[in-house]
Parts: C-alpha cells; structure tokens; sequence
C-alpha cells in the first residue's frame, strides 16, 4: 500500500504540471491576439465586430424560430381561407377569358374592314378598366361611405385599413361591405376588377364599326372609373338599394343593364352606321365571320361558370354546383327559345339570334342564380331567349343601331333577370339560401320584393342614363366621336389603325344596298343578285 501510495504521488503531479502548462500557454496565446489583430488591415479589423453580431443574431433566430405547432383548428381555418383565395382567383380568370369572348362575337358579327378597330377595343378596354378601378372606382364603389358613394378612400389600394381575410365582426378596415367574405383584400380587388371590365366591354359591341377610338377610351375609363362604381355602390356596397331590399347576386343589374344602358345611350349620340336605314326599311350588315362568333358565344358560354357560381367567393360545394346548374339550364333554354322565335318569326333560324338567344338567358339568371330553383332558371332562360328576338327588331324600329345586339342582350334581359328574382325567388326558408331575397311574387310571396327590385331598375337606369349622357355629350362636343363618311366607307381599320385584319383579301363594298364579300360571294341585304367582284 506504502509502495502504491509513493508511486501515485509523482502522477498527479505530473498531471498538475501539464494542465498548467496548458492554462499558460492559452494566456500566452491571448497575450499575443491583440498585437496579431493589430497587424490586420482595418477592413479587416472592421469585419470582427460585425461577425460577431452575425453569430449572435444567428444565435437568437435560431431560438426565435421554434414556435408552437398551429393548433388543428387553425390549420383547417387556413385551408379554407386557401381554399376560398384559390377558388375566387380562377373564377375571376374564368371571367377575364370572358374578353377573347367578347372580342371574337364583336368581330365576327361586324364587317371585314373594321375587325382590327374591334379587336383593338376589347384588348384594350381591360388595360384601361384596370387602371380606372385600381385607382379610383374600387375605393368609390366599395369602401366605407353613405348610402350612395364610397367615401373611406382606399384609391390605388395604398396603404389601406384592411385585416382581410378576417369576416364578419373581427373585419377591421375600410371595406366593411365585403367582410362576409373570408379572402385577401387582392383576391377581392382582382375579382370586382373582372366584372367592372366586363361593363365596359358591353359598349364597344353597340359602338362598333362607326366610333373614334380615343373617344371610346375616355368614355370607358369615366364608366368604370366614375359610373359603374356610383351604382354598384348602392347595391353591392352598402348604399341605399341594399338597404331597401333590392338582390342582385350576379350582375344582371349592376354590370348587365349599366353596360347596356351605357351602350344605348353611345349608339343613340353616334347615330346609326351608313346605309343602315333606307327608305323606313333596316338593311341588314350581317358580319363578316359567323365561325369566330360562334367561337365567342361559347367562350361567354364558358366563363359565366365564373361569373355566376364564382360570385359565393367561398368553396360552398352545394352554392356552387346548384348556381353551375341555374346558369347552364338558362343559357340552353334561351338558345332553343330564341332559335324557335327567330325561326317562326323571321322564317329562318338564323345563327346570330341563336348565339344572342344563349347569351340572352345568361343574363337574365344572373341576378337570380343562386336563389330559385332549377325549374324556374328553364323558364327565365326561356322568356329572355323570346325577349331578345323581338328586342332586336325593336331597337332597328327605334333606329338605333346595335351591330352586336349588345342592347338587346344585356339591357332588355338584364332588366329581365333582376325583375325575375321579385317573381321567382325561393325565400331563405325553403333551403336554398339562408340570406337573401323575400319570395318571389308567382311562387307564393308578395309584391314586396318585386317592388324593390323595380325600385332598382329605374333608379341605376336613370343614374347611368344621366351620367352617360353628360360623357357622351362632352365628348361629341369637345373631340367628335364619329369618324368621318370616308373613313366608315373606308373602314375604321385602314382609318384609324393604318392596317388590315385580312391582309391580300379583297375588302368589301357596299352596291345597292348589298354587302360584297373579299371571298366573292354575296353577303346580304334583301333582293337583287350577287354579283362576283
């Protein structure tokens, strides 16, 4: 034990002696780290405080990054919220296509020497709807005001209060008349922004083929940016007709009809095209491209399954399949109607009153798609397809010129649909719908609801009749907003543009009241013989 204990001794001092030989050499090294800093260049130097904030900071985002999981509710709270923005985004894209719809039936129903004048216009209508809505109609039309306008700013969208996607009582922000839906305020912006686009397309068609095209510009940046947002205020951003009772789900009033008044009021100012009116008789300028047209009409066929079902801007399953439904069965019915009424009435089923006849019965389940019944959508469908027919003949009577029917189709049948949810609608006790419109008048409810609706057709008749005017009269004063005999005899492409759309076909001319085509072949008109150019 002795011997063990003596042996033992000089180990630990030995162990001693290297831990502080260690220890002073580590001093020795720190003794010597300030000459060796200074011996560094001064970037050098500068960079060691800052890599030692990095690794500090480093250190802490590191910590900061552990959080708590999301409990279940609040991650299903973000798959809705996911859900919905995903659903309004592509029904509003729905809606945008809407534009190549309109652009091709335009062009396909006027004449070959004023197609590019078209198609320039619906390209370009959206530019400008865009800018007028994002800078001033959007903040007119929706945020928080009085009864009839917009008056909390939230102009270019800058800077606004706005906690979206928060709904109902824990919305805080300037756009109070859209909390009930749960998405960003962008994805509510972009979806407003289609529907206003579609307003001012609706005027190019009753416009066409005559029109200067700045004119046309300015008109539609002062209808979307000034005229569109006043009435869609009063219905759907809280002002006075909301509060009255009046229902709109869609838009047949308060896209449709303004669009379509607005149209009116242009093609009465302009004055009809050239030769269209002779000797109390209407002469018929049939368009120049039935195939693209008709291309048109279902590319409109299609994006209504945007703008109609794609209005719940909620993914409510039930909602959107039934309005999918309403809206397809009305848009078949007023095709079969307006083909059958065209048929017995002008002898044969002609192509362009079926098309009309389809878009005819969009429009006029519009307002009502989400609260009637299927049944009900065959009907509404029906009579808009019977109402087209006759409105077209009706505004040639009047003299007022509409190369597109554009009138016929959005005005007459969107007041149409909106009188429809006052004669049709369900009630929210029937299942349907738990908010909306009273019952209508034919399925067991009084004249209530179909006097608000009334109540509303004039008055956002009256406003746009008022305001389009003033626009339209300011214009022909100021600028002239019809080009001149030559240039429609010409043609609005070679006129304003300086191009063609067919390029090496022969352009039409017009020979006793008969169209003659570039491909030789007679166009139109009543009596004579074609003749070959």
């Amino acid at each position: 034990m002795t011997v063990g204990k003596k042996k033992s001794k000089p180990v630990k001092r030995e162990s001693l002696n290297l831990s502080a030989a260690k220890y002073f050499t580590k001093v020795n090294r720190l003794k010597k780290l300030p000459r060796a800093i200074a011996r560094l260049t001064p970037s050098w130097q500068a960079c060691i405080p800052l890599a030692a904030i990095i690794v500090l900071v480093w250190g802490y985002a590191g910590v900061a990054q552990t959080a708590p999981a999301p409990t279940t509710e609040e991650q299903l709270a973000s798959l809705k919220v996911g859900m919905d923005t995903m659903w309004v985004m592509v029904a509003a894209m729905l809606v945008f296509f809407m534009n190549a719809g309109f652009g091709m039936l335009e062009t396909g129903f006027c004449r070959q020497k004023n197609a590019v004048n078209v198609l320039s216009k619906n390209l370009i209508v959206f530019a400008l709807a865009t800018i007028a809505y994002w800078a001033i109609g959007f903040g007119l039309m929706f945020s928080n005001g009085n009864n009839f306008i917009g008056t909390s700013g939230g102009f270019f969208l800058w800077n606004v209060a706005d906690n979206s996607p928060a709904t109902g009582e824990a919305y805080q922000g300037i756009f109070e008349s859209l909390n009930w839906t749960g998405v960003p305020l962008n994805a509510k912006f972009f979806f407003q922004l289609v529907f206003a686009g579609t307003a001012a397309t609706i005027v190019s068609g009753a416009v066409a083929e005559r029109i200067k095209f700045l004119e046309f510009l300015i008109f539609s940046l002062l209808l979307v940016g000034i005229a569109y947002p006043i009435t869609g205020h009063w219905i759907w951003g809280g002002g006075w007709l909301a509060d009255a009772g009046f229902w709109d789900f869609a838009g047949s009033t308060v896209i449709h009809s303004v669009g379509g008044w607005a149209a009116l009021m242009g093609a009465a100012f302009l004055g009809p095209r050239i030769g269209k009116y002779r000797d109390g008789d209407t002469v018929a300028m049939p368009g120049h491209n039935m195939s693209i047209a008709t291309l048109g009409c279902l590319i409109l066929w299609l994006g209504w399954f945007g703008f109609n079902p794609g209005s719940t801007m909620a993914v409510d399953p039930n909602a959107i399949a039934h309005i999918a439904i309403t809206t397809n069965t009305a848009g078949a019915f007023g095709g079969i109607a307006a083909t059958i009424t065209a048929w017995l009435y002008l002898g044969k089923p002609d192509l362009s009153m079926i098309i009309n006849g389809i878009l005819a019965g969009l429009v006029g389940v519009t307002a009502s798609c989400a609260w009637i019944n299927v049944p009900n959508s065959a009907i509404i469908g029906t009579i808009a397809g019977i109402l087209v027919v006759f409105a077209v003949t009706f505004f040639d009577n009047l003299k007022i010129d509409d190369p597109v029917g554009a009138t016929s189709v959005h005005l007459v049948c969107g007041i149409w649909g909106t009188l429809a949810v006052g004669l049709f609608a369900d009630g929210p006790t029937t299942g349907i719908y738990t908010a909306g419109p009273a019952a209508g008048l034919l399925v067991g409810g009084g004249f209530g609801q179909l006097w608000a609706q009334l109540v509303g057709i004039i008055s956002v008749g009256g406003m746009t009749v008022l305001l389009s005017t003033i626009f339209w009269l300011a214009l022909k004063a100021l600028l002239g907003i019809r080009v001149s005999a030559l240039e429609e005899a010409e043609g609005l492409d070679i006129g304003e543009h300086g191009m063609e759309a067919y390029t090496g076909f022969v352009k039409e001319t017009s020979l006793d009241n008969r169209s003659e085509s570039g491909y030789g072949v007679y166009g139109g008109g009543s009596g004579g013989r074609p003749n070959k150019m």
